[in-house]
């Protein structure tokens, strides 16, 4: 086995049809802030000036973009994020006052998580943080 890499910084990269749409979406809903790259097909999402910048998301469009059909379609659903939230419900109405939508499917029997969509329809999940 070799050595691991040494890891400085991490971004999650999330195509879409509208990298700034998506971008402006997510940092509404985290309260984070936009830094746009050379042109508008790739975006980035990081925490506000303070915490750390080890981690942040990034939306890069593409062209001929096609939304994610979860549970299960034609287009698989191939990643997620989940945000720990300290209140389910207050980060659920924000979600929705962010522009997500409540997906149809909801698999958490005890209801410790809520699957929505963001505008471009990829899955997420808040989750009661259990900490």
């Amino acid at each position: 086995m070799t050595d691991p890499i040494t890891l400085h910084r991490m971004t999650f990269a999330i195509d879409c049809p509208d990298a700034v749409a998506l971008a402006e979406f997510y940092a509404g809903l985290l309260g984070w802030r936009i830094e746009r790259g050379e042109d508008d097909r790739w975006v980035e999402v990081h925490p506000p000036a303070g915490q750390p910048r080890s981690h942040f998301l990034a939306f890069q469009a593409v062209a001929n973009y096609l939304e994610p059909v979860w549970p299960d379609g034609p287009v698989p659903q191939q990643a997620h994020l989940d945000f720990y939230v300290p209140d389910l419900e207050t980060a659920s109405v924000a979600a929705v006052a962010a522009g997500a939508r409540r997906h149809a499917v909801q698999p958490s029997e005890s209801g410790s998580f809520i699957v929505f969509l963001d505008p471009a329809g990829h899955p997420f999940c808040l989750c009661a943080d259990s900490d």
